[in-house]
């Protein structure tokens, strides 16, 4: 893959130079997701172009920590679940700032998730 995603129509991710590689195509992906909605791994990966990448995106919010502006908490797995909860400063932190944007949580899995769900290909217009 070369510096741009060749997109299914007209609305790419904007790239810049410095944004070559998969994990900071993933954070663009997921700047986008908007406040009080959430995506999985999977639709991540998907809108890529990268359909079976599901654990690399995984990866990629692991480390997006240290970037600045990624609301990581926003992706959870294909069922709604905050399986990435242990990679932030606390256990509850993810819950907490899902909970500040208005979604429910109940036993670690986002209530109405089929509504919340934010996907990429959709939403971006690339269907």
């Amino acid at each position: 893959m070369k510096n741009t995603i060749k997109p299914l129509s007209t609305k790419p991710v904007k790239l810049s130079e410095k944004n070559k590689d998969f994990f900071d195509l993933v954070y663009q992906v997921v700047r986008l997701v908007p406040y009080g909605r959430v995506t999985s791994y999977g639709a991540i990966a998907k809108y890529l172009g990268s359909a079976r990448s599901s654990r690399m995106v995984g990866w990629a919010m692991n480390a997006s920590h240290v970037q600045k502006g990624v609301p990581a908490h926003r992706v959870v797995n294909r069922n709604g679940e905050l399986t990435g909860k242990m990679h932030f400063s606390s256990p509850d932190e993810m819950q907490q700032l899902l909970e500040a944007e208005g979604i429910v949580i109940v036993d670690d899995t986002v209530i109405d998730f089929d509504k919340l769900f934010w996907d990429p290909v959709k939403e971006l217009g690339f269907e």
